[in-house]
């Protein structure tokens, strides 16, 4: 099953998708504005997709897909992302949104905004979520110009729970209700 945008379409993660990941979450500037944790070896990030339950209502993790590029080769689709949809409870309807485009040369063309329209659009029809919330650093303009767009509003501020070259920065909470999505 694929969730379609206009310019995307997001599908289930596979184990296959594993280099991409890999390769993604040890490039700086695509991990610039995310807590990224650890290093972690090439067949561990294999084994978590291999052993992640599947996607479920309380976590949804797709890939996201945009045409490939020429240089691509002969595929049609090409991996630039990841989004999900995690914490989904149906007793309270909400959930968290993370995304991330780790092929840079997608960056700035609206494939960001299309996937995370895509998969709210999807939790609120096939989830039936009331809310979808995320957090983001208040310095990550293109991130904030893209929920914005969508619709998403600020909520709060968390003050100093991200830091980055040494200098503590603070996180904006940002929501969306079902029936606000632009």
């Amino acid at each position: 099953m694929f969730v379609l945008g206009e310019r995307v379409r997001l599908r289930a993660m596979e184990p296959a998708d594993a280099e991409a990941l890999w390769w993604w979450n040890h490039d700086p500037e695509v991990m610039r504005w995310m807590d990224a944790g650890y290093a972690q070896p090439l067949v561990q990030v294999r084994t978590w997709l291999e052993e992640r339950p599947r996607n479920a209502y309380g976590d949804v993790l797709f890939g996201i897909d945009a045409p490939a590029k020429p240089t691509a080769g002969t595929a049609e689709w090409q991996l630039i992302g990841l989004v999900r949809l995690s914490g989904a409870e149906p007793e309270t309807g909400c959930a968290e949104l993370n995304i991330y485009l780790g092929e840079k040369e997608y960056w700035g063309q609206g494939y960001a905004t299309d996937a995370v329209r895509a998969v709210c659009r999807y939790g609120f029809e096939a989830m039936r979520l009331h809310k979808i919330a995320l957090t983001v650093v208040t310095e990550n303009d293109a991130a904030l110009r893209v929920y914005r767009r969508v619709g998403f509003v600020e909520e709060g501020r968390l003050r100093e729970v991200f830091r980055r070259e040494g200098q503590w920065l603070d996180k904006y909470t940002m929501g969306l209700l079902e029936g606000e999505l632009k």
